[in-house]
């Protein structure tokens, strides 16, 4: 019986002795994972007619891939596509609804038919609601969901098949810190986008074996110029006030161009998921260590916010005050020149 339990034991050590040296050996690998040039590649962006979208199709493009612009808004769109045509390099742009499966099979078959398969997934089509949770509506959640994600899996969905087929491809899910963390008077946007980073992580895992990488992006604030396009409920004014000027400071967001370069180089690399700024990693790092003292603070945070639970919505261009047009805000005003973020102005 001794030497039974010998052997036993020898056995399960000589296998936690392979299972560690089968993980270190997969380590090593991931470590030293081929960086792809995407010159040549078919990207397809949604969501790029503005903003982080736009910024990630003029460093793809300047790389030598051809860029496959998509957005909801055609004058937008046509704006975005106008200036990269500029730059030189083969853009196409496709008006298109991420949230209905008929237009996205549509627009897939379109590019098919252009460049042919789509070898890097960009899901970046995105929107903000602010506001208290008594002012949102089962349709802010709904809408929400609709964006962040079922139309990262509808499009995800559509080019699967030839990515398979080739053995591979690149899908980046551009989620946010409130994916990770959910930050209060955006609860429909982090519940959203929680669910895309569980999307995400699942694909990942489950793709890998057909040699399709999946890397989840949590990016803090970024100064892509959004806030004039995002939505604001109850106290608008006083809501879009905060959401603008934590937009505008440089310690709490981070410039859109450099926030795109790691994002593409995340990309580049097949990283299973990128945190992008210090204010998303510091975030991280506390929910993990300290769950309830994040939350603890969150509620501090959530308390001296505005309180107003009105349920009209206006957008943020719809909300300034004098203090959002003062020189606090002037590195949003300036990214929102730059990105197309203030094509209605």
């Amino acid at each position: 019986m001794a030497g039974r339990n010998k052997k036993e034991a020898s056995r399960l050590s000589l296998g936690a002795l392979t299972a560690a040296g089968m993980g270190a050996v997969m380590g090593l690998r991931a470590l030293f994972r081929e960086r792809v040039s995407f010159a040549g590649r078919t990207v397809l962006l949604t969501g790029s007619s503005r903003g982080l979208g736009l910024v990630m199709a003029r460093q793809f493009l300047a790389e030598g891939a051809r860029v496959i612009l998509s957005a909801r808004e055609e004058v937008e769109l046509a704006r975005a596509r106008d200036e990269l045509e500029g730059q030189g390099g083969e853009v196409l742009a496709i008006a298109c609804d991420v949230s209905d499966r008929v237009q996205v099979e549509a627009m897939v078959a379109q590019v098919h038919e252009r460049f042919g398969a789509v070898d890097v997934l960009v899901n970046n089509a995105g929107g903000i609601q602010v506001g208290p949770l008594e002012s949102m509506t089962e349709e802010d959640f709904e809408e929400a969901m609709n964006v962040h994600f079922w139309g990262p899996l509808y499009t995800s969905l559509a080019v699967l098949p030839e990515m398979k087929r080739r053995g591979w491809g690149r899908i980046l899910n551009i989620s946010s810190i409130g994916g990770k963390v959910s930050i209060p008077h955006l609860v429909p946007y982090s519940a959203s986008k929680f669910a895309l980073v569980g999307l995400s992580d699942g694909m990942r895992a489950e793709l890998a074996q057909d040699g399709i990488l999946v890397t989840t992006v949590c990016p803090s604030l970024m100064r892509t110029g959004s806030p004039p396009n995002a939505f604001f409920k109850g106290d608008h004014e006083a809501e879009y006030a905060w959401f603008v000027l934590g937009d505008s400071l440089p310690g709490m967001s981070m410039n859109a161009e450099r926030a795109a370069r790691k994002i593409i180089e995340a990309c580049r690399r097949g990283d299973a998921e990128i945190l992008v700024g210090l204010p998303a990693k510091l975030a991280v790092l506390a929910r993990t260590l300290a769950p309830g003292l994040t939350a603890t603070v969150l509620a501090h945070v959530n308390r001296l916010m505005p309180q107003d639970s009105n349920t009209d919505r206006y957008r943020g261009r719809d909300s300034e005050t004098p203090l959002t047009r003062s020189w606090v805000t002037r590195l949003t005003r300036q990214a929102a020149q730059k990105n197309n973020e203030d094509f209605l102005h």
